[in-house]
């Protein structure tokens, strides 16, 4: 017995995609860059319903709830096995429904979930700090709020895409790189967190670096990239309404913040790299 796959990638964001399910323990092999295919993850995607589907399985063999290279790249597949003929159509997640369009140039344009800033739906623990509240109740936001981490003060502003963001700005360097890690774990989350680091270059213009929850430092995170934009908003850093440009180290998203609660819109490349067969044994 064997099991068909492609490989995509968005961005350098590398995943295998399959038509069948994968047991957990299997997707973690399959995405071995020694001894398997190599990936940042496995996306399983079909049809359910009447409605084509994704999931996902990270190479650390958690299910995040989201990824937004992910979801291009099973739209694209979708798109060129013909399993979808429309212009747009909707994927379903763990996250809900979500809108893609593959165009002609080869991006895919998603319509991502419905940014969440209220604490407790992130989730994340507002314990300490100045986060946003009202007169009455718990702290709803954390909007660039500071936070002590280890020996160093942060303002940190935490976003839900589906799944749980923190992001940082203009903290850089081996700062950053010590940070990740340790953020991603951090006892405030109990979800663990996707940890964003961004700098903001002019209106629309910004560098994200992404420490992706399950996987590491990655060349390009989907939903951190919206969350980063978001955050950069909500900051008073970026106009909503109008297009950011974000860049990671695997290349550039386009990014727009409608008003809220609108949803978020996310433009960027997928590619299909190769197929193949692989022993199910």
């Amino acid at each position: 017995m064997t099991i068909a796959f492609t490989k995509y990638e968005g961005l350098g964001n590398d995943f295998i995609v399959v038509e069948e399910d994968v047991p957990r323990d299997r997707a973690i092999a399959m995405c071995d860059r020694h001894l398997g295919i190599g990936a940042d993850g496995v996306l399983i995607t079909g049809v359910r319903g009447g409605r084509p589907f994704m999931r996902v399985i990270n190479a650390d063999g958690s299910s995040p709830e989201m990824c937004g290279n992910g979801l291009r790249c099973v739209a694209l597949h979708l798109s060129l096995g013909g399993t979808v003929t429309e212009e747009a159509f909707d994927i379903d997640t763990d996250a809900g429904p979500h809108r893609c369009r593959v165009l002609p140039d080869g991006r895919v344009e998603v319509q991502m979930a419905v940014p969440v800033l209220d604490a407790a739906r992130v989730p994340v623990s507002v314990a300490e700090g100045p986060e946003k509240t009202d007169e009455t109740a718990e702290p709803k936001e954390v909007i660039d709020a500071p936070w002590d981490v280890d020996e160093q003060t942060l303002r940190v502003t935490c976003v839900s895409m589906g799944n749980p963001h923190v992001v940082i700005f203009d903290e850089v360097g081996d700062s950053a790189l010590a940070l990740g890690p340790r953020l991603e774990a951090d006892p405030r989350f109990p979800e663990r967190v996707n940890v964003g680091f961004a700098t903001v270059h002019g209106a629309g213009h910004m560098d994200l670096a992404v420490y992706e929850r399950g996987v590491g430092w990655t060349r390009a995170c989907g939903t951190g990239a919206c969350a980063a934009a978001v955050a950069a908003v909500e900051t008073g850093r970026a106009e909503r309404g109008a297009p950011i440009e974000v860049r990671l180290p695997g290349g550039t998203l386009i990014i727009e913040v409608g008003a809220r609660p609108e949803r978020v819109s996310m433009t960027g490349p997928a590619r299909r790299v190769f197929t193949g067969t692989l022993s199910a044994d």
